[in-house]
């Protein structure tokens, strides 16, 4: 997860779908596409939450129309996810990891990459981020802040998203992993599809790209800290909001108190 949303640049071709689940390194992924294919990248957390307002109510609309029911929502989630991706060159993360069967269809000339790790230990890494997103107060917190007042409304809609696509709710399994690995080879023409572990750098990733290999350092984006600091980061905020608030209601009525 980066520290900023990116910002669509027009007539940017879209090139990469990126496949891999939350917490498989697709903010290092996601930085890596950005300096191979010299355009921006759409990682969904960071837009979800750093992004304009219009992005977590976007996602929100869409999703609930999945899984498409009609031929009316297969348009719409279409139609959205053009609209969405219009001047990124990839996409990465959730929600995009799991509209894979959609997105293929949308970008034909796209290459699905799904970044992968040790199974075991990205179950282990999951359970700080269910934890997180599950406390009861998060709603009322996060109020005040544009955007991230939906945010709840928004792991819901992933939740949903989540449980049709791999058949279990959270907390994540091992089960779910190797349910994402094959609903995407289900789903992805073999010729399309990667699987790529950041750990491994620049070369298979430029040679899958036709890309030669930059001569700067492979990013490396610890996206477990970065889902801590921004979390810390927007509570606090929420939290500060809220005291505003109350003290601007309070000052305002203190007079009235003394008549």
């Amino acid at each position: 997860m980066g520290n900023q949303a990116s910002v669509p640049k027009p007539g940017t071709k879209f090139r990469v779908i990126g496949a891999g689940l939350s917490r498989t390194g697709t903010a290092s992924f996601s930085e890596a596409l950005r300096i191979l294919l010299d355009g921006p990248v759409y990682h969904g957390g960071t837009q979800a939450t750093l992004g304009p307002e219009t992005e977590i109510r976007s996602w929100v609309k869409l999703l609930s129309h999945f899984p498409p029911k009609t031929t009316s929502d297969k348009t719409l989630i279409q139609d959205m996810l053009k609209q969405r991706f219009d001047g990124y060159a990839a996409a990465t993360d959730a929600p995009t990891c799991g509209l894979v069967e959609e997105l293929v269809e949308v970008f034909p000339d796209a290459l699905v990459i799904c970044t992968i790790r040790d199974p075991n230990a990205w179950v282990k890494s999951m359970v700080g981020v269910s934890n997180a997103s599950t406390l009861w107060f998060l709603r009322f917190v996060l109020f005040p802040i544009p955007g991230m007042r939906y945010f709840v409304d928004y792991i819901n809609v992933l939740r949903n998203q989540w449980l049709h696509l791999y058949d279990e709710a959270e907390p994540a399994t091992t089960k779910t992993w190797y349910n994402h690995i094959d609903y995407l080879k289900r789903v992805v023409p073999e010729e399309r599809l990667l699987f790529f572990n950041v750990k491994d750098g620049w070369e298979p990733l430029c040679k899958a790209l036709g890309k030669e290999i930059p001569d700067v350092p492979f990013p490396r984006i610890n996206d477990g800290e970065a889902i801590d600091r921004l979390s810390k980061k927007m509570v606090t905020k929420g939290l500060l909001r809220w005291l505003v608030i109350f003290v601007t209601v309070g000052v305002a009525i203190v007079p009235f108190m003394y008549r």
